[in-house]
């Protein structure tokens, strides 16, 4: 009997994921002959727990070409760890008893280091208990932090929007710092690694353009040489555009916007550090400013996606159908960077051990010496990941033409099971 596929997508979306999807169903779609139903879990890690399989064969061939252009996550996600087997081994022990109810021979998890760690559990607890299934990790995330791969889907697009959106919002505040607005920050996502940010960096073709200060996590704040930095800009180019990562701290290794509380995953959960540096900004140098928080609006903007990054979620989703049916298990496919001048990449791939919960930061030699900005090399790294446009239809209305899927459940063949 043929095995079947469910594939489930996991944590903070992403403007590429569900190209990432639209990538994974029409490649096992080719494979008919191999692969049965092709399911997606409701809700991510979720619905697969709770038995609720969306059958993805009652969306019709436009609704899943439509996935390659529409933000969000079109099937649902989540942010739930599963504990160490140790620990939690009624959940492992779950995830194994709806496969074998359901016939899965075949999981697929779209997500970032934390999915990467639970994939590979589920391989191995999947084996002890009789019912192997092959797990295949699909990375996934605009934070770029996935180690082995050359970077992840879904960040290019965010490094684009980004920039773009540095530049248009710094046209604004040139244009009224003569009497209004001298400072503006822009607070991006990021929390211990700063790729995003950095990204902020394109913006700057020519000396004295936007960016003018990007402050990362990886170099901890130094409120003196910042403030000087600020001043500088302000009396040099009239205004001062500040580009800031969520995740920056202070010398002591404190988030700046430590909020007292944590996230589902145990993170620390921040409470906008943009305000804080703004403020910061006024009481000490008394200028007028402005601050902003891309939050969620980065992460949705399929309207300016970058078209490489585009082509690598399709790419990796594929291929994860393909390493699947090639009898692999416990590995993920990742992007390889073959040239920079013209750029080209190809699909490699690596075991989820030396993804799972491994973080990649940004080199030292990506940052500038005063620590508040990219260099030459870091430029010459990012900049092939933002070429290309991939625009959605429009419709006569002037909005985008976005998907949705119907979400029809498999009928369940389980108890109900409490998470």
């Amino acid at each position: 009997m043929k095995k079947n596929l469910v594939y489930a997508q996991s944590g903070g979306v992403t403007p590429v994921i569900n190209a990432t999807a639209c990538g994974v169903i029409e490649k096992a779609r080719e494979h008919g002959d191999k692969i049965g139903k092709i399911y997606a879990g409701k809700d991510g890690i979720l619905g697969v727990l709770r038995e609720e399989l969306i059958d993805t064969s009652r969306e019709n061939k436009t609704a899943i070409t439509g996935l390659r252009h529409t933000p969000g996550g079109a099937f649902g996600s989540c942010r739930y760890k599963l504990k160490g087997i140790q620990e939690n081994q009624r959940e492992y022990e779950r995830l194994v008893d709806v496969f074998r109810a359901h016939n899965i021979g075949y999981f697929l998890y779209n997500g970032g280091g934390d999915s990467s760690d639970t994939a590979h559990k589920v391989s191995q607890i999947s084996q002890k208990m009789g019912f192997p299934v092959q797990c295949i990790g699909v990375p996934k995330t605009i934070d770029n932090d996935l180690p082995v791969t050359d970077n992840s889907p879904g960040f290019g697009s965010v490094a684009k929007y980004v920039a773009v959106s540095t530049i248009e919002a710094s046209l604004d505040v040139e244009s009224m710092a003569s009497s209004s607005t001298k400072v503006f920050v822009l607070e991006v996502m990021g929390r211990h690694a700063g790729w995003i940010a950095a990204a902020a960096g394109l913006a700057a073709r020519e000396e004295g353009d936007p960016p003018h200060i990007i402050l990362l996590p990886e170099v901890r704040f130094k409120q003196r040489e910042f403030l000087k930095k600020v001043k500088h800009a302000v009396e040099n180019y009239g205004y001062c555009t500040i580009v800031v990562s969520e995740g920056v701290q202070d010398s002591r290794g404190k988030f700046l916007a430590d909020a007292g509380t944590r996230d589902a995953f145990g993170h620390a959960q921040l409470g906008g550090v943009a305000p804080v540096v703004a403020n910061l900004v006024r009481d000490k140098l008394g200028y007028k400013y402005h601050w902003a928080v891309s939050d969620y609006l980065q992460r949705a903007a399929r309207h300016i996606a970058s078209k490489t990054d585009v082509e690598q979620a399709y790419a990796v989703g594929a291929a994860a159908v393909e390493l699947a049916l090639a009898g692999k298990s416990g590995v993920m496919p990742v992007i390889k960077r073959v040239s920079n001048s013209p750029y080209r990449w190809k699909i490699g791939e690596t075991t989820l051990g030396r993804v799972a919960n491994v973080e990649k930061k940004i080199p030292k030699s990506y940052i500038t010496t005063d620590g508040f900005g990219i260099t030459a090399a870091a430029r010459r790294y990012l900049a092939p990941l933002i070429q290309g446009e991939d625009y959605p239809p429009y419709g006569r209305d002037g909005l985008p033409k976005y998907v949705r899927m119907k979400k029809v459940l498999a009928k369940k063949k389980l108890d109900e099971f409490d998470v």
